[in-house]
């Protein structure tokens, strides 16, 4: 029933959508194609008591609106919707059920689980037919009235080029809720994470980029709720252009943009992981919190023949509807919010290819990638997809277009297998270390396209990734059913914790084959928030209901962890220093006119180049590459060729030691050692030189790095020193 309103009412603007405070008033506006009313309800600052409600009169172009001079910063409301409930029409309209704005910039309160949050009663196996009359609005959050203005100052973005960002994935909570240096009011908050600890880490390990798991409102499954857990990584939005409040320590928006401004001061850019593809209304049995009880056929994609269900290309219940435009619009002004007001830097799309879905089929054309292509702010912006989705044809990796990255699945699984023993893959290897051509290159792309990864959020961490051959989720309460289980992972001979001694060096060694591994290919590093300093999760590769110590970062490192710590900052220096390794442009495998010698050199554990038949063995687990250093071929921002070192990556993934014959090289020259897995100290490589024709002994699973250097004088003596790791083949696989 309407309520006539005691407070002044104006007509108001529809646009912008969302409510809006001009210095003066409050205009509120709402997109609804098939609304027959509308209702503003306004609470007490509690939100425990609706004590207005506003008859939105005006409507223009389908959105409702209205101007309330009187309001003011701090005001919370919700929305009511009046229309049809027919769901067998795809019509879920409920005035009973308070509604989220689509558009709030700040949500407050959780959802306090009961039944009045379903627009239906349960009635036999039709049970979404039966309405619900009973009042949600005290089982809902509340949307709240926020003024924009922030002291930004001379905050400037970083704008890392991607050939040279280095990505650190982490978790707003999970990196700060242990860490003793950080005030206990600040742990697990964005104010935590802009703290001086915090940012002097990152700095020292030397990234350039923070991804953010989800920061949008989110709302934790009531079956989680249930049994005593959290939607922890935050996969289920509900408010667009709302950071979860959950992760705040003053209750202000602010925090988040001063969050921003010290990781800018710092070098340091903010991605943000957007889930845009679902929301947190579940299937055709959920909950209505917002786009449901708005506009149902307009937010979501509804099977066209019976409307009651909805197209799950995501496994989470419901899709977005990308192809209405005030779908698309809310994506767009979702992502101008956050890049524009709260000065992010990119965006990584969590399971992009639902976004790109046209009528079924993944489109590459689609409008979601041509409105973003011709934005003049998110054009601009770092855009990385999750290339895949859980629809027929969803895995997408390397059908993105010019202006997106992408996480390589593909590289990930070449690595894995690959350090894991595995053979025949050589071939494949090749073109991962290599910033992937095979997937980018002849749609006008460059390596950095692909955003290389060994671990992420979704999988084991990279100690368990040594660890466990199998999975171990039965803390999510599934029967262990849940998480991946082709993980390519390797325990080296024990399942889980092993006190052998040589079991912990095969494992630190695996460890740091897969780190200098992802810092010495081609393309964008990713490194997972913890791997760093041996987080593990027990072997649970699905903890994304673990809102625990089981996720969270424990800052208190063993000894053995503080020197992989050293062995990290270690690789990403080197990578920062060879440009070698930051190229923009593929390896073109000829001699260029300039330097008058390859790019690349693919070589044999005989020092030979490497014929096509060789590419293709099965028995093969080692590889050699060269990289000549004045053949990069490319300028730098003022327009001087980019130069470095020779350098030769060997790697060998066998059980046992491949003495490998080095190059020729001019003289005086020799090789030198920077990297060598096999030294438990990375300082405490071999530092003697070696000449055209040595042979360099490659121990049994390990990597290592040589560059060209000037030979002056007499070859010292081989330098001994017992830091090398026990031999990898006192461990074997079970």
């Amino acid at each position: 029933m309407m309520a006539d309103s005691k407070i002044a009412v104006w007509r108001g603007k529809s646009w912008p959508l969302g409510a809006t405070w001009d210095g003066e008033g409050v205009n509120f506006a709402l997109f609804s194609e098939r609304a027959e009313q509308v209702e503003l309800c306004l609470f007490d600052p509690a939100g425990r008591r609706e004590t207005e409600r506003v008859a939105m009169r005006w409507q223009t172009d389908q959105v409702w609106h209205c101007y309330l001079p009187e309001a003011r910063p701090g005001l919370l409301y919700g929305y009511r919707v009046y229309g049809q409930y027919d769901p067998k029409q795809g019509l879920r309209f409920n005035p009973a059920k308070l509604l989220l704005d689509p558009y709030a910039r700040q949500i407050v309160g959780g959802v306090h689980w009961n039944d009045t949050l379903f627009s239906y009663r349960y009635d036999g196996p039709r049970e979404d037919l039966m309405l619900d009359r009973r009042d949600s609005a005290g089982a809902m959050p509340k949307c709240r009235v926020v003024a924009t203005t922030f002291p930004w100052g001379d905050d400037r973005p970083p704008r890392t080029p991607w050939h040279d960002t280095v990505i650190y994935e982490a978790h707003v909570k999970g990196l700060t809720a242990r860490h003793s240096e950080i005030a206990p009011a600040a742990r697990g908050t964005y104010a935590g994470l802009a703290s001086d600890p915090i940012i002097e880490h990152l700095q020292r390990l030397g990234v350039t980029a923070v991804e953010l798991m989800p920061t949008h409102t989110f709302v934790d499954e009531r079956r989680l709720i249930d049994h005593g857990l959290r939607n922890y990584w935050g996969y289920n939005s509900i408010g667009y252009f709302a950071p979860d409040m959950r992760y705040s320590a003053t209750g202000s928006i602010n925090e988040f943009k001063s969050m921003v401004k010290r990781l800018h001061s710092a070098g340091i850019e903010v991605i943000l992981d957007v889930v845009y593809n679902h929301t947190a209304e579940g299937n055709h049995l959920g909950p209505t919190f917002s786009f449901r009880g708005i506009d149902n056929p307009a937010y979501y994609r509804l099977a066209p023949d019976d409307p009651r269900f909805y197209v799950d290309f995501t496994g989470c219940g419901n899709t977005l509807n990308m192809m209405h435009p005030r779908v698309l619009q809310l994506l767009m002004d979702s992502l101008r919010y956050w890049a524009l007001e709260m000065r992010v830097d990119g965006f990584r799309f969590d399971l992009a290819s639902a976004l790109a879905r046209e009528l079924y089929q993944v489109n590459r054309l689609s409008a979601f990638f041509d409105v973003i292509h011709q934005d003049p702010v998110l054009s601009r912006v770092k855009l990385i997809a999750e290339p895949w989705d859980l629809g027929e044809g969803g895995y997408q990796v390397g059908n993105f277009p010019v202006g997106w990255t992408e996480w390589n699945g593909k590289y990930r699984d070449a690595v894995r297998a690959y350090w894991k023993g595995a053979g025949g893959l050589i071939g494949e290897l090749g073109y991962r270390l290599t910033g992937s051509s095979d997937l980018y290159e002849l749609s006008g792309r460059r390596p950095y396209a692909s955003v290389n990864f060994i671990t992420c959020h979704d999988g084991f961490t990279l100690a368990d990734l040594v660890s466990y051959n199998d999975k171990h989720n039965e803390a999510n309460l599934e029967q262990n059913r849940d998480g991946e289980s082709d993980n390519r992972s390797w325990n080296c001979g024990v399942e889980g914790p092993s006190a052998d001694p040589a079991i912990g060096a095969l494992r630190v060694r695996q460890k740091r084959n897969l780190i200098a591994t992802l810092m010495l290919s081609q393309g964008v590093p990713m490194l997972l928030g913890g791997d760093e300093i041996g987080r593990t999760q027990g072997g649970n590769n699905n903890a994304y209901c673990q809102d625990s110590e089981l996720s969270w970062l424990d800052w208190n490192a063993a000894p053995e962890e503080r020197e992989f710590l050293a062995f990290v900052q270690h690789l990403i220096a080197i990578r920062k220093a060879h440009p070698a390794f930051r190229r923009g442009t593929f390896f073109q495998g000829r001699a260029s006119r300039a330097a008058g010698i390859k790019d690349i050199v693919w070589l044999t554990a005989e020092g030979k180049e490497m014929t096509d038949a060789e590419w293709t063995h099965a028995f093969a687990r080692s590889l050699g590459m060269f990289m000549a250093g004045n053949a990069i071929a490319e300028d730098d921002a003022r327009g001087r060729p980019i130069v470095d070192d020779d350098l030769i990556l060997l790697l060998n993934s066998a059980g046992e030691a491949i003495p490998f014959t080095l190059p020729p090289l001019p003289e005086p020259s020799a090789w030198g050692v920077i990297v060598d897995t096999s030294f438990a100290d990375h300082r405490a490589v071999d530092h003697r030189r070696y000449l055209a024709g040595d042979r360099f002994p490659l121990e049994a699973r390990s990597l290592a790095l040589l560059r060209r250097i000037e030979a002056v004088g007499k070859r010292p003596e081989p330098k001994r020193t017992p830091a090398r790791t026990a031999s990898p083949g006192a461990a074997r696989a079970k």
